[in-house]
């Protein structure tokens, strides 16, 4: 059966691709977009919906809302489709829960079954010559085939296993996107005595307090490398970094700018929490220290040197950074609340998707070594006359874009809408055809699609 040409192939259908899908139907829908999602099915942070965890972002910073108000697809109009609408808006929180905006995901999702191939892992990427057109292949872990002319990249970062935890290869050391199935595998014959979370981030809070629930005798060890737990920034002039007159500034900055405005954004969205579960750690460890029956700890300053594992447990070597003085703990397991990878050149990043890393020496750099992406979010070719077809990162590109595009919702819907347009504009100069009808209402029907010359 001969393998039909794709308009847009997407791989990954996490929200970055779901709102991009949304904005196609909604902006172009004359365009013929397939995604291929590795998982069974598109589930947002699926091992992370813990017992009172919320999302942290307004939920107006949705799929679809900041590009198109009047849009079926937005948060309100699930909970209006869900009879919750009333019900949610007496809640006494300020940001709706993880698992509700989990449910969100996936009630979208499930309005593009059409467009999406589940259970479908890419494997490889590769320019080919097919029917006169110079395409994209992309071949799954089953071995299905996939063309297209042009291609967005969104998996999702690749979690950050700092040293020594890299040199273990052990089921009880494991990162925070591994964190329900593998506590519910590792729990099954009865509660640990002692466990570790790794890290200063809000995810490192919030597993420490889920932990403290789930096994109210375990000792739960938090250890970081900064001094202590740090509050958040929750700054609105500091959360300005977050619209997207701030991603373009960025964008135009020099690398020597951008590394100046990441340290001062930093504290926004990294190594911080929310005041409301600091306050709720601390007065946890407190109310335990007046009980005389302490189980949660902090310890800051602490790097972790050496590691083992066996079946039974994990032992980590610590140094103190600043005495210098050096401890052992013994743990059942620890979970690494240790962040995602950026792409860079640096020690803690990588240049590219792995996915990508064939086409690496064919991409245009900057001075600093990053790649060179358009604020298109478009992938260049170092050689001007290189035949490669549109690449396009969706979700991936916080070293060249800025803080809003940390896998954060904060910009998603804004930039489905800007990668729709340049999407639409590359397919229309590749067939030589309008691709598509742009829609300048921003809501209603979608309108009737125009005729493509494939």
């Amino acid at each position: 059966m001969p393998v039909p040409v794709h308009d847009i192939l997407g791989i990954g259908f996490g929200p970055a691709n779901l709102a991009l899908a949304i904005a196609l139907e909604e902006k172009q829908p004359g365009l013929d977009a397939r995604f291929l999602e590795a998982r069974p099915s598109p589930d947002w942070q699926p091992a992370m919906l813990l017992d009172g965890s919320d999302i942290q972002n307004h939920p107006s910073r949705d799929l679809v809302t900041l590009r198109n108000p009047r849009s079926r697809y937005s948060f309100l109009n699930y909970l209006h489709e869900n009879g919750r609408l009333l019900r949610h808006l007496n809640l006494p929180i300020e940001f709706p829960l993880r698992k509700e905006y989990a449910g969100y995901i996936r009630w979208a999702a499930g309005h593009f079954g059409h467009v999406v191939d589940c259970g479908q892992r890419a494997a490889s990427v590769a320019v080919v010559e097919h029917g006169g057109e110079t395409l994209y292949e992309v071949v799954t872990e089953t071995d299905r085939h996939y063309l297209g002319r042009t291609l967005v990249v969104a998996p999702g970062r690749t979690p950050y296993i700092p040293g020594p935890y890299d040199t273990l290869h052990s089921s009880r050391v494991f990162h925070l996107t591994r964190y329900l199935p593998q506590v519910a595998a590792l729990t099954s014959d009865g509660d640990p005595e002692a466990v570790a979370v790794i890290g200063g981030s809000q995810s490192a809070v919030e597993l420490a307090l889920d932990l403290s629930r789930r096994f109210s005798k375990t000792r739960v060890m938090v250890y970081t490398r900064s001094h202590s737990l740090r509050l958040k920034d929750t700054s609105p002039f500091s959360e300005e970094g977050y619209f997207p007159e701030f991603t373009e500034y960025y964008h135009s900055a020099s690398p020597a700018s951008r590394r100046m405005l990441d340290a001062y954004m930093q504290p926004t969205n990294y190594s911080s929490a929310d005041g409301d579960v600091l306050k709720e750690l601390y007065l946890a460890i407190y109310e335990q220290e007046l009980d005389g029956d302490q189980r949660l700890f902090v310890r800051g300053n602490h790097q972790a040197t050496a590691i083992g594992a066996d079946e039974k447990g994990v032992t980590i070597d610590f140094r103190e950074l600043h005495t210098g003085e050096q401890i052992r703990d013994t743990v059942d397991f620890a979970v690494l609340a240790t962040g995602f990878r950026n792409m860079g050149p640096g020690v803690h990043e990588e240049l590219c998707p792995p996915l990508l890393a064939p086409f690496a020496p064919r991409l245009s750099t900057e001075p600093d070594g990053r790649l060179d992406v358009s604020s298109e979010y478009r992938l260049l070719p170092a050689a001007p006359a290189d035949p490669m077809p549109p690449l396009f990162l969706n979700g991936l590109c916080e070293s060249s874009h800025g803080i809003g595009d940390a896998g954060s919702f904060s910009l998603l819907s804004l930039r489905a809408g800007n990668l729709t347009d340049s999407l639409a504009a590359a397919v229309a100069h590749r067939t030589g055809s309008v691709a598509g009808v742009v829609r300048q209402d921003g809501g209603g029907a979608p309108a009737a699609p125009a005729a493509l010359s494939l």
